[in-house]
């Protein structure tokens, strides 16, 4: 499975960006799918994610009501919309994918995920 992320870029606080990312695979590997980022210095983090048949979509707190997790119908392009936009959102953006149905403990851990894009960068000026 290759997961391909794009849509990132330069953008002003207060400003929106919209992620995108496409696994090769229509359906198998991508059960669970989520978005994780790694700003400088800092270790990876969850952002948000959710299973593809059932289930809520979990966000991490700091994009909570900014961030929007969704998926195209299809089922293997994943969508990260990005509003309000602060300057502690600066980071390099993951998008990562398993087969299994993770359970609700364990979609924030990124040792869960078995696919992996190469990282769209996200750039928050002020």
């Amino acid at each position: 499975v290759q997961l391909q992320a794009s849509g990132g870029g330069l953008v002003q606080v207060g400003g929106s960006l919209r992620l995108s990312c496409a696994s090769s695979e229509r359906t198998f590997g991508t059960n669970t799918m989520a978005w994780f980022r790694q700003a400088p210095g800092k270790e990876r983090e969850f952002v948000a994610g959710r299973r593809r048949s059932f289930g809520s979509t979990y966000y991490s707190d700091p994009v909570k009501g900014r961030f929007t997790f969704s998926r195209d119908n299809a089922g293997n392009t994943v969508f990260l919309q990005m509003n309000s936009l602060k300057p502690e959102d600066t980071a390099v953006y993951y998008c990562a994918a398993t087969d299994r149905n993770l359970i609700t403990s364990s979609i924030r851990s990124e040792t869960q995920y078995d696919y992996w894009g190469q990282g769209t960068e996200v750039t928050v000026s002020s």
